[in-house]
């Protein structure tokens, strides 16, 4: 990928591909990712079962239904096999490490990170997140996503920050994340400010933040048809283009590349 050029990403919480329905359905959710044609996508609630069927094997499943890669990032077990977080990309990539961001007495959460090859000496850092449903514990998560050793370690290349935050208001992990990464705004660009449930939207859950180094030039809600069965939510899908070195951006975007943690312990 050169300068200039456009990447599209998605983050979509498939619900271990149960869709509204109560039927498990990978299918559907293959479908939904073939309209999106996405470069990456952040999966979250996926199973595998290695050598299982479509519903017990999703993120091989998916991946191969869409002709990408695919690196996974394990928190639990579920029906017999893994359960966690799935990056797919049509782009070189590699597995970093898969945080555990769990929190004692609540079920277990991570954070993927997975490195993807935009061209020579270009690495875009992507983090899969998927926070937990309680207020205290989204705290915690926070204060552990904006450490040393996750966001704020030292990276050679932009950040990419997507998934299902569980943050339905702004909280803790909102401000960490917004003290130096730009966060997509979706009311600006899709009119509204909530998106799920993707039938009747109550809430704003899945977010993405990057770095300055990323410039969205479109940002959409994938509600079609089948999307609107096939989970609960909805895909959020970007379209960034990768600057130039040494490109400038207007003030207001612009960060110093790390997470501010000076409120941390009074957050």
């Amino acid at each position: 990928m050169k300068p200039g050029q456009t990447l599209r990403v998605a983050t979509y919480n498939i619900h271990r591909s149960k869709g509204l329905d109560g039927r498990v359905r990978p299918d559907r959710v293959a479908k939904v990712l073939k309209e999106i044609a996405a470069d990456i996508v952040a999966l979250q609630e996926v199973v595998s079962l290695p050598g299982g069927g479509p519903e017990d094997d999703q993120a091989h499943f998916l991946a191969r239904a869409i002709g990408a890669d695919y690196q996974f990032g394990e928190n639990r077990k579920l029906w017999g096999g893994a359960y966690g977080n799935v990056v797919l990309s049509n782009l070189p990539m590699r597995a970093v490490k898969n945080h555990d961001i769990s929190v004692r007495g609540r079920e277990k959460r991570g954070v993927l990170h997975i490195d993807v090859d935009l061209g020579p000496k270009t690495c875009l850092h992507v983090f899969n997140v998927h926070l937990g449903t309680a207020f205290l514990e989204r705290r915690h998560q926070g204060r552990m996503l904006a450490s040393l050793e996750i966001l704020n370690q030292k990276l050679d290349g932009p950040r990419l920050v997507l998934g299902d935050f569980n943050e339905w208001a702004p909280g803790l992990t909102t401000r960490l994340l917004r003290s130096h990464l730009t966060s997509v705004d979706i009311h600006k660009h899709l009119r509204r400010r909530r998106t799920y449930p993707g039938v009747l939207p109550l809430l704003h859950l899945d977010h993405i933040y990057h770095d300055a180094a990323l410039e969205l030039v479109a940002l959409s809600l994938h509600r079609t048809r089948t999307a609107l069965v096939a989970s609960d939510h909805l895909p959020l899908v970007a379209d960034f283009r990768l600057a130039a070195p040494g490109e400038s951006r207007p003030s207001a975007e612009r960060g110093t590349g790390r997470v501010d943690t000076s409120r941390l312990r009074r957050g």
